[in-house]
Formats: structure tokens, sequence, C-alpha cells
């Protein structure tokens, strides 16, 4: 059964899935890897179309897969679907040109965070609702950190009280996104960062353990667990 957007939502979410992800090994792309037998952009999709504010998602695809990820998506969510960058600055840049003009709040969304809940995209786009101009969905560091030198002798512990791990959903006001993107000199892969550069406050909010990033084998067994579980 295809989702359905709300036409009334404020909301679109731009999920950039051109990555190869070759930390979970060759094979497809890593948005179209597979998770209890669909991929992982299919999982993340359904999640996003859940959340009540989202009127809009747009999807940026591998070049070269841009017709197969459409028909994969026609039967999941009324979703646009262009292609993808060399790079996530890129594919981000790409899936915003294609936003409808009159959404006002644009949120970016890793296909990689498969398991992420609606309520965290009603969050995320909330904040920026009141008045937030970045949003970022964070998590405490829970391990202990310790700096490193080239020798692989501890320098010293590091602090991680004021350290949160950052999420997506990252959302932001349209036009403080798309400046951002404007003047970008070097990519990054963390969209915060670009607004960052231009002086924008950033304001975090709670995060999700279930929005953990699938990115080496070990995730997707935790995410199928996690799904399980569901």
């Amino acid at each position: 059964m295809t989702a359905q957007l709300n036409p009334r939502g404020d909301v679109a979410v731009l999920v950039p899935a051109a990555g190869s992800g070759t930390r979970l090994g060759p094979g497809a792309p890593k948005a179209l890897r597979l998770l209890g037998g669909e991929p992982l952009l299919v999982h993340a999709l359904r999640r996003i179309c859940r959340a009540p504010s989202v009127a809009a998602v747009v999807v940026a695809a591998p070049p070269d897969e841009v017709a197969a990820v459409r028909a994969m998506l026609a039967a999941v969510a009324p979703v646009t679907v262009v292609a993808g960058g060399a790079h996530r600055q890129a594919s981000v840049a790409a899936a915003l040109a294609a936003v409808p003009a009159d959404l006002p709040i644009v949120l970016v969304h890793d296909a990689a965070r498969a398991l992420a809940p609606p309520d965290l995209v009603e969050s995320v786009a909330a904040a920026v609702r009141a008045g937030a101009e970045a949003v970022i969905p964070v998590l405490p560091v829970v391990d202990t950190i310790k700096e490193v030198g080239p020798d692989d002798a501890v320098r010293g512990t590091v602090d991680r009280s004021p350290l949160r791990a950052v999420q997506t959903p990252q959302g932001f006001r349209r036009q403080v996104l798309a400046a951002a993107h404007a003047a970008a000199v070097d990519p990054l892969t963390d969209d915060a960062g670009l607004v960052e550069k231009q002086g924008v406050r950033v304001t975090c909010v709670p995060g999700s353990e279930h929005a953990l990033k699938i990115t080496r084998p070990f995730d997707l067994l935790l995410a199928e667990h996690l799904l399980a579980t569901e």
C-alpha cells in the first residue's frame, strides 16, 4: 500500500541516497542494501511518510539508478527522485532544487538511518517551526573518549559531558540551508556543519536509539533485531 503525504504539511524531507556504502562491503549502493528483505531506503521512506508534517519527499539516487529507484518507490510513497551528485553535498543540493517553493521547512535525512521513527521527524520539524534556524537530533556520548597521538600513545581523556553524537533528520529553515549550500566551498558530510560555517546557531533536540546509522555489517544485525521488535 502506497503511503500518503499531507498536502497541508509545511515540511520537505531530502534523502541523499547516492552513496556507495563501502564499509558495508561490496554490493548495491548503501541505500539499496536489504534490511529484512527490503532496501534501507524503503524502510526510511515509510517512517518519514508517517510524520504528519511532511508534504514532500525528494530522493537523490545514484545517477545510473534513477529510473530503477523511481519505479521501486512508486508503490511505497509519492516521492520525487532526482539524480544525486558525486558527493553527499551535491546530492542534497540537487534534491533541494526540486522542493516545491511553498515549503518553508526542509529536513535532510540519511537513508542509512532507516529506522528513525516518525516522532523524531516531527520533533525536529517542530523545533524549526518554533523559531530555530537549524536543528539536529543528538544523543549523549556514553563511551570513554581518549585523545591518541600518531604513535598510538594516549595523550589524555576527553571530557565527554559536553559531547553529543549527531543523527538525522537535521532540520532547517529553507533559506538557511539554501544559503549554506550556495556558499559551500569544500564538501562536508554534515549539513549542520555547512550552516555552522555561516554563523548560524544550531539547536539540539533529543535523538532516538532507533535512528542508528547502518554503516557496518554489525549495524545491519542490530537493525534486524530492532525491526523484529517493532
